[in-house]
């Protein structure tokens, strides 16, 4: 732990001259705006230090990581019967795919897909109207990191909800098999805002700190989900948190981690840190280019793998 200030360093020194690699997720708007040329990682350890490195300080819109927390707050309303709705496996098909929901007639493959997720946004509005969902999830965040200044970005969540046609027939076509209890158009309200969500990866990474620490935060003292609880999250973040690359992942990097179309990626090393890293360009299936590579690094250079070292 003494040099992870330097690992972080000489990860960020080999890093630098590839920064703008990649490609912004330019079919949102708002995103298609953002400089490529960014790069941010934080690392906070379960005894409470934080490492940093690069833009780690700037908030940029953490898109599909919110799945994490939405997912959390969904086991804690309904626990084990949310998997009645939505599945836990790989889906092997791109995050905005309608084939693979016809063909398993309406429940998603996994909560991190967008189907799954939009299941899931569901489950947390039971009781709610939208705007109270968005402040139930957003007053979560903010707890978990300790941080009151933690926002929605409001052009963000409108620049999706103007453009996401595919979302909007995702949900239509889950709500037609009876997989929707709530209206449409309030679903998906409260799934463009809660990917709106703007974090920098110091605050991601401290927010995500209970997933590596047996479900409770260590900053705290405060239990936020059992063990049990935190262990399946993560199995779930490694199988599934990277859509159809979560297996090229897994090989390369070996952490329970979720990414998002923002650029960010959330990821765990059980026991040991929650770790968030940020650059705005994608590859191929939508996760951060030099994001991946970042944490290829970390995991090589610290033998963090939960596979080994």
């Amino acid at each position: 732990m003494a040099d992870l200030q330097a690992t972080l360093d000489s990860i960020y020194t080999d890093i630098l001259p590839r920064i703008g690699e990649g490609k912004v997720a330019d079919y949102i708007p708002e995103l298609a705006k953002v400089d490529p040329r960014q790069f941010g990682m934080a690392i906070v350890t379960v005894d409470g230090k934080v490492y940093r490195v690069g833009d780690a300080g700037i908030a940029f819109s953490i898109q599909s990581i919110s799945k994490v927390f939405m997912l959390t707050l969904a086991l804690g309303k309904v626990g084990e019967g949310l998997w009645k709705r939505v599945g836990r496996e790989p889906s092997g098909s791109a995050f905005n795919s309608i084939v693979q929901l016809e063909h398993e007639s309406g429940i998603p493959r996994n909560p991190f897909i967008n189907a799954g997720a939009i299941a899931v946004s569901d489950v947390v509005m039971a009781g709610h109207a939208p705007r109270e969902a968005i402040g139930e999830l957003l007053r979560f965040v903010r707890y978990l990191a300790d941080d009151e200044s933690i926002t929605i970005d409001d052009k963000v969540a409108r620049s999706e909800t103007q453009t996401g046609y595919r979302n909007v027939a995702l949900a239509n076509f889950m709500r037609a098999y009876r997989n929707l209890d709530h209206p449409v158009d309030h679903v998906l309200g409260v799934y463009f805002h809660q990917c709106a969500l703007s974090m920098s990866c110091e605050q991601l990474a401290r927010a995500g700190l209970f997933l590596a620490a047996r479900g409770s935060n260590p900053m705290t003292g405060h239990s936020v989900v059992s063990p049990k609880r935190a262990r399946r999250i993560n199995a779930l973040m490694l199988t599934c948190g990277h859509y159809d690359g979560s297996g090229d992942f897994a090989y390369h990097v070996g952490l329970p981690g979720k990414s998002g179309v923002g650029g960010g990626i959330f990821a765990v090393a059980p026991g040991i840190a929650s770790i968030a890293v940020w650059s705005p360009g994608l590859n191929k299936v939508g996760n951060s280019q030099l994001g991946a590579v970042a944490l290829e690094m970390l995991a090589a250079r610290t033998g963090w793998s939960v596979f080994g070292d």
